[in-house]
């Protein structure tokens, strides 16, 4: 049996002066960079900073947008109407879609960030206002969401791509959401276990929760790693070198669902 899954991971969340992650770093074993639009982070510069980076190491982009909160880094939920969030979504797609045709590249995705993505995965309200944003503005991205989620299926219903996104850093609650950040354990920096665990979840479609019970997956197309998760760099790494050891193919998400 073939074996194919994305790396996908958060970059370009610099701002102004201020500089996060290890982009640089991180870039060459990604097949694919989910880029801050603005709203939690990112800055036009960065943006286009980072497709460069993208372009260089072959690696394909997406929209990442989220709340309007840079303060608290698109991490609290905001109580935003449907209009609204459809507009918000359009707006920072085309901001990325803008920028990309700077650079000679195209998107490939669009994956809602913190908040707007936990929120959405089972908040069909939310959810709808983002596939409805996608179809307005390019029906051809994929929208990446949580592995099991009602915003998978609600993807699919809408006769667009969902990419099923598991998490190799983050600790799985026994229902298939992620342990909260707040929560000790709720992050994995051992490179080692991550990518093992990743491994397994590519080929068996399941993961060990918090509780001990099994979570399983119906699709796996693309793994999470975060930038600023400890020790990032050797994870995705470690991760990328585990995976193509275990016959497991990692290629840009667009070129197999």
């Amino acid at each position: 049996m073939v074996f194919e899954v994305d790396i996908n991971c958060d970059l370009g969340e610099a701002y102004g002066s201020f500089r996060a992650g290890n982009d640089p770093e991180i870039m060459p074993f990604i097949t694919s960079a989910n880029i801050a639009c603005g709203f939690h982070a990112g800055d036009p510069s960065t943006i286009v900073r980072t497709m460069k980076l993208a372009r260089n190491n072959e690696v394909s982009i997406g929209a990442h947008p989220g709340f309007p909160d840079l303060m608290g880094f698109g991490r609290r939920k905001m109580e935003i109407s449907n209009d609204d969030l459809r507009n918000l979504i359009i707006y920072q797609i085309g901001t990325l879609e803008a920028l990309a045709k700077t650079t000679e590249m195209k998107l490939q995705h669009v994956k809602p960030h913190g908040a707007l993505y936990n929120t959405a995965a089972d908040d069909g309200t939310y959810a709808k206002s983002i596939i409805e944003a996608v179809q307005d503005v390019n029906s051809n991205l994929v929208i990446f969401t949580l592995a099991n989620s009602k915003m998978a299926r609600l993807i699919s219903e809408a006769g667009l791509r969902a990419g099923w996104e598991v998490f190799a850093d983050r600790a799985y609650n026994s229902d298939g959401s992620l342990v909260s950040r707040n929560l000790k354990g709720a992050i994995l920096s051992d490179p080692k276990l991550v990518a093992e665990r990743a491994v397994k979840i590519v080929k068996e479609k399941k993961v060990a929760a918090v509780t001990n019970q099994e979570v399983r997956f119906e699709n796996v197309h693309t793994i999470c790693v975060h930038s600023d998760t400890p020790n990032a760099v050797n994870i995705v790494k470690t991760l990328k070198k585990t995976l193509l050891k275990g016959n497991i193919r990692v290629k840009p998400i667009g070129s197999f669902i």
